[in-house]
């Protein structure tokens, strides 16, 4: 049973877990206590090829400090060898007695710290505060879960599923609220999609903007698919970030930046890059922002998916229903196994590797 000092550590190493980067990594914070329970040491993962949460905090004590130590970590200690050499056994050499970890490491390679620290006598404990935990990790533990980034696909819509009148005019079919909500959401991926005709057509800028007007804090890095140039004057150029362009297998396109370190995608347009997303089984999630309008003619939400008959319709599992302004936000997922085309989860990089 973990005592108090060890929830006090733990909470303190789940809060300096942050001060690392978010990316390919997940972010790691440690704290290492004495057998009365004082704190001797703390660390986190500065990110790729720095020492782990673990080792950089042992690297800050003498040699010998650490012996009959408990190191307080938020992620199981890793059990292989990437750019840096295993947690478990920088653990074990250093005489720790004890250690306490809030997540099990889903990897297959860099998992079984904790049975390797059991063989070696030391006593552990798993899972305290695993929810927190699991909360600081939410997205990174998605990487590891899908093999690739999770994926949002974003389209708005009128109540007969239109994206746009029939002379091509969409801005705007939902309200100022709806429009807020998206900029807000926006703002918490790391990567926003679109296609090339989105960008001819709409000229977007593609940032996450306040009420306001004012930039986010934290903007994603816009992504464009399709092989059509990008105008010089597009208004992507004025972009915090430099914009990155893909064309083809969308699958490659994700492990692409996946190893770029982005965990959450957004794809918000238009109508032939959602169906792509989604005729490749490769949407966890859809936001469909409805607007209280008709407009008829064959401007489509989504083009093709796939389906030919009744009998292959994409069943979803609807999530919640928002209410925004005289608009609704439906958001929904994939019901039960994962679309056909969806790749099986691979062993992503871990800790240290990238």
């Amino acid at each position: 049973m973990a005592s108090t000092a060890e929830r006090d550590a733990m909470r303190r190493a789940l809060a300096i877990a942050e001060r690392g980067p978010r990316g390919v990594n997940p972010q790691v914070g440690a704290v290492l206590l004495s057998p009365d329970g004082e704190v001797l040491a703390e660390g986190w993962h500065r990110g790729a090829g720095t020492p782990h949460a673990e080792v950089d905090a042992l690297s800050r004590l003498a040699p010998g400090a650490a012996r009959g130590a408990t190191a307080v970590v938020t992620l199981e200690p890793c059990n292989h060898t990437g750019r840096t050499g295993p947690c478990s056994e920088a653990l074990i050499a250093a005489g720790v007695a004890r250690v306490v970890y809030a997540v099990d490491d889903p990897g297959a390679r860099s998992s079984g710290g904790g049975s390797r620290l059991r063989e070696a006598g030391v006593d552990v404990e798993s899972g305290l505060l695993s929810g927190e935990g699991h909360e600081l990790l939410d997205s990174w533990l998605a990487v590891q879960r899908l093999g690739r980034p999770h994926v949002t696909v974003k389209w708005a819509q009128s109540l007969d599923g239109r994206a746009a009148a029939s002379d091509g005019t969409s801005k705007w079919i939902t309200g100022s609220t709806a429009r807020a909500d998206v900029h807000r959401r926006r703002s918490l991926a790391d990567v926003i999609v679109v296609g090339t005709g989105t960008v001819l057509a709409d000229d977007p800028a593609l940032t996450a903007r306040a009420e306001d007007g004012s930039l986010r804090d934290h903007q994603p890095v816009p992504v464009v698919l399709g092989a059509r140039a990008v105008p010089d004057d597009a208004a992507l150029h004025g972009h915090p970030h430099r914009f990155l362009q893909f064309s083809g297998d969308l699958v490659a396109v994700l492990d692409d930046l996946r190893l770029r370190g982005a965990h959450r995608v957004f794809v918000e347009g238009g109508p032939t890059v959602a169906a792509s997303f989604l005729r490749e089984g490769l949407a966890d999630e859809l936001l469909v922002y409805i607007a209280p309008v008709l407009l008829g003619g064959d401007m489509l939400a989504v083009r093709d998916i796939g389906v030919d008959t009744i009998a292959h319709a994409r069943r979803l599992t609807v999530a919640s229903v928002l209410p925004l302004g005289d608009d609704l936000l439906v958001v929904a997922t994939p019901h039960g196994e994962t679309a056909p085309g969806a790749p099986a989860a691979a062993d992503a990089e871990q800790e240290g590797d990238a």
